[in-house]
């Protein structure tokens, strides 16, 4: 087995390393998204939009429910395969942005999961509104060579364009819904539909074309809706659609309560990671309760919740009366990172710095981070640290030991406490001070958005999970765009979660 970051520098991808194949896999032209562009900004208003003026999102999805149950699609929205009791699927989330990221994830991905049964993506499958005409080379391209089927539950880019391009990739090319009355004038709704962003006219018009590069029976997957149940072997997996805000519809709500029910183990899948960044999320449901509520039940057999959004991995282990259960941020597979070096001494739920888990490690956040803006900056020689002064002055502000010993004894200096401050790295609880909490927030809010980088190490991951009757293997393999990586993708973290 490879090295992992937690185990040497070299394999966390720093170093003089060779890049791997990927680029071979990617189309002559590359769009390079930048979050800090303002007509990528606009045309990602909806999210604001619909903090502002009343979230749409739950009527729409109801009108596209209701119109995949008209053409036949099964009532309780559950996927009945025939995998055995022992088999193995993929999670990968927040894929989309058809850059060296994305790509450098394939090759690893394809060689982990040559002999799984599916794939999930976890939320935001295409960058920055989920156009169909972005599905060639940010979906059907990089995945063209996955023999098995490809669910996905939507993110919140996905929902820019109210959800039309998923619903025909995914879900039986389902037909464009047909328009709304006009609001009345005047109101919060003609107010936003005023400046609603809505797909271009003649969206899609290669679709059909893209999807021969996926063309193979055995590689259809064909969803009920934005939000499904798939029975495979021993387990259940519950994907649901949390749209714009992070939220549920009642209607979504009922259902998941009611595919909820019953001993069959569960793994939840959503959009909006219920533990996230040392912070507890529920996810409200309109009308009351929250989905942590209903994973928490006892008497749901719910094992682990595992959640897209959030560019990283991290794994929160939350004892829940005599159970364990695996709350999992699995977002790294393919768009710009978010910061890890940025997640305070974590103590929620529970939880302890002990058992918690994330990737990439603290250290090379920071380090990769300072890399990336003393070269935007012009200010190399002051931003820029090693991976062992990173790992050093996180460990100092954390409190707690190195994850991966650095080769020497490394001296924290005051530049490197003053940069690691400027990059918004976490610290303490009891440490926390009114200058530092909005240094975090500002960084994580604005500069994170901007972190696109065209040169490994990347720290993209996947998750592959093996399922048996009695436990499922759970492994995050990193993807860094080098060469020994995507040869061997290291485990960057495992666990066994028991299913009886």
């Amino acid at each position: 087995m490879s090295d992992s970051s937690r185990d040497t520098a070299e394999g966390a991808g720093w170093g003089t390393a060779e890049r791997g194949e990927y680029q071979r896999l990617m189309p002559s032209r590359v769009e390079k998204i930048s979050w800090l562009n303002p007509k990528t900004l606009w045309a990602a208003r909806n999210g604001v939009l619909a903090s502002w003026f009343g979230d749409p999102t739950g009527r729409t999805r109801s009108r596209w429910v209701a119109q995949r149950a008209a053409a036949g699609a099964p009532a309780d929205k559950v996927v009945r395969r025939d995998d055995p009791d022992e088999f193995s699927f993929m999670v990968i989330g927040d894929t989309g942005e058809g850059d060296d990221p994305q790509y450098a994830v394939v090759p690893g991905f394809l060689k982990t999961g040559q002999d799984t049964r599916f794939a999930v993506i976890a939320s935001d499958v295409i960058y920055p509104v989920g156009s169909a005409d972005d599905y060639g080379t940010k979906f059907f391209r990089p995945y063209q060579d996955y023999p098995a089927p490809i669910y996905a539950i939507p993110g919140n880019h996905d929902w820019y364009e109210d959800l039309g391009a998923f619903m025909r990739v995914f879900c039986d090319d389902a037909p464009p819904l047909a328009p709304e009355p006009a609001p009345r004038p005047l109101t919060r709704a003609w107010l936003r539909s005023l400046l609603w962003h809505r797909p271009r006219p003649h969206d899609g018009g290669r679709l059909d074309q893209e999807r021969e590069l996926r063309g193979s029976p055995a590689q259809r997957a064909v969803q009920p809706g934005p939000y499904w149940a798939v029975d495979a072997g021993p387990v259940r997996i519950i994907g649901i659609d949390t749209g714009l805000l992070g939220t549920l519809d009642a209607e979504q709500g009922a259902w998941l309560r009611e595919v909820s029910q019953g001993p069959r183990p569960k793994v939840l899948i959503t959009g909006s990671p219920l533990y996230v960044d040392g912070e507890h999320h529920p996810c409200p449901i309109e009308g009351g309760g929250t989905v942590d509520d209903i994973v928490r039940d006892p008497d749901h057999h719910y094992v682990a919740a595992i959640g897209g959004d959030i560019h990283n991995y991290q794994r929160y282990p939350v004892r829940v009366g005599d159970r364990t259960l695996q709350y999992v941020v699995s977002g790294g597979g393919g768009a710009f990172m978010h910061a890890t070096h940025t997640i305070p001494r974590v103590s929620v739920g529970g939880v302890t710095e002990k058992d918690f888990r994330c990737y990439p490690l603290r250290g090379d956040s920071l380090a990769f981070y300072s890399r990336l803006y003393g070269r935007r900056l012009r200010l190399r020689r002051f931003f820029t640290l090693t991976e062992a002064e990173a790992t050093a002055v996180i460990a100092e502000r954390l409190g707690i030991s190195p994850t991966r010993a650095p080769g020497g004894a490394t001296k924290v200096t005051a530049r490197t406490r003053l940069v690691a401050a400027l990059l918004g790295a976490g610290g303490r609880p009891d440490r926390t001070s009114r200058f530092r909490l909005p240094v975090r927030k500002i960084y994580t809010q604005l500069f994170s958005p901007s972190s696109a980088t065209y040169s490994p190490p990347f720290f993209k991951c996947f998750l592959r999970l093996d399922v048996t009757p009695e436990a499922i293997r759970l492994r995050c393999h990193a993807a860094t765009g080098n060469r020994a990586q995507e040869i061997e993708p290291p485990v960057e973290d495992e666990v066994t979660i028991p299913l009886v």
